[in-house]
């Protein structure tokens, strides 16, 4: 009964050797030179600019979530798109109400100004 867990114990083995063990030479074996720069919050060189709490502009998150969207949206078709010489008309239909969807909704975003720079 105990041999059925044999692998799942070396996985673990290895797992932690693998996972553990490059941590732990990185600690023992990496130099150790802090300066002023190194300890700061920005390895950049320079001090912040502003305030932390300062306002930023949401329209790059905006952007990257739409774009995230779109993305896997236009990630399904690459199946549908494998198999279409397999499918029925209904499949076919389906498809194209999805891409009639996804159209919609980057024409909405397209009018509301979402794409817009200014």
């Amino acid at each position: 009964m105990i041999e059925r867990y044999i692998p799942v114990l070396i996985f673990f083995i290895f797992g932690f050797v693998f996972g553990i063990l490059p941590v732990i030479l990185g600690a023992l074996v990496a130099p150790k030179n802090p300066n002023k720069e190194k300890l700061s919050q920005y390895e950049c060189g320079f001090e912040p600019f502003d305030d932390s709490r300062m306002k930023f502009n949401v329209k790059f998150y905006f952007v990257g979530i739409l774009f995230i969207i779109f993305d896997l949206e236009i990630a399904f078709l690459f199946p549908w798109a494998v198999c279409l010489d397999f499918i029925d008309l209904s499949a076919f239909i389906g498809m194209g109400i999805f891409l009639l969807v996804l159209t919609i909704g980057f024409i909405y975003e397209w009018k509301k100004g979402a794409l817009e720079w200014e």
